[in-house]
């Protein structure tokens, strides 16, 4: 297992979190039209990765279906063709699995992806997304990299991806934000203690949480830091100051020249 450093993309193209949505004009979160809207604007793109129950990448970022769909109860009770059968509300679009993603970005910007928690304790996890994910990055031509807030996950994926750079989403861990994750849960992670032993190559810090002296010193020993969620201008050039590039939404970032 080796540290692969992040694609030169990752630190320039600002990343549209969860795609360039704009709920207000029907481009829903992770939607296949916020793709296409970010793709279409030059940035580089974030996105959510949830299971089915029958084991596909589903790009969907909250554990239960309710605030989304027209449906009710956790992602993982149905299969990839019953997920994709629901549509987002609000828009036209559905819940597109990651190889319908990865086919409509096709390598022309960078592609951060987050597998998010499927214990719901930050603990050891049963591969299964990881693997998903995995089998589908195996032929992807692109800039892409992957992380997660648990570090089971991203052990997983050191080991079935190697070559896929990969990094730890970070925060303060505030336990009354996080509950019901046990505090000593929090207190362990906030401190970001499995980025060696991850072999990542990067953070993505929580932008209120950057002048954390930890974040100073994985900057120092050579981390790209990425940050989350930046919602306006003058949050950027705050986070800017310490972080290396952006995870925004809410407004039109900048693209350097």
């Amino acid at each position: 297992m080796a540290r692969v450093p992040l694609p030169p993309g990752f630190l320039r193209l600002p990343l549209a979190h969860r795609a360039l949505h704009d709920r207000a004009a029907g481009v829903i979160e992770n939607s296949p039209a916020a793709i296409r809207a970010a793709i279409a604007a030059g940035y580089g793109i974030e996105i959510d990765l949830q299971l089915s129950r029958d084991g596909e990448a589903m790009v969907f970022h909250d554990d239960g279906l309710d605030r989304l769909t027209a449906a009710t109860g956790p992602v993982s009770a149905l299969s990839a063709a019953g997920l994709t059968a629901l549509t987002l509300r609000g828009s036209e679009d559905r819940i597109p699995t990651l190889a319908e993603v990865l086919d409509l970005v096709s390598g022309r910007v960078p592609l951060l992806i987050e597998l998010k928690d499927q214990t719901l304790a930050m603990s050891e996890t049963d591969g299964r997304l990881e693997a998903a994910t995995a089998r589908l990055l195996a032929d992807y031509r692109g800039e892409v990299a992957v992380m997660s807030f648990n570090p089971h996950s991203v052990a997983h994926m050191a080991r079935l991806a190697p070559s896929v750079p990969r990094g730890l989403t970070t925060s303060a861990w505030d336990p009354d934000e996080w509950a019901p994750l046990d505090p000593a849960t929090c207190a362990r992670l906030r401190e970001i203690p499995d980025y060696a032993s991850s072999e990542s190559s990067f953070i993505s810090h929580e932008a209120a949480d950057l002048p954390r002296p930890r974040v100073a010193e994985l900057k120092a020993e050579g981390a790209a830091v990425l940050c989350w969620t930046i919602r306006s201008p003058a949050d950027e050039a705050c986070a800017r100051r310490i972080a290396d590039n952006i995870t925004f939404e809410g407004y039109a970032a900048p693209i350097p020249a």
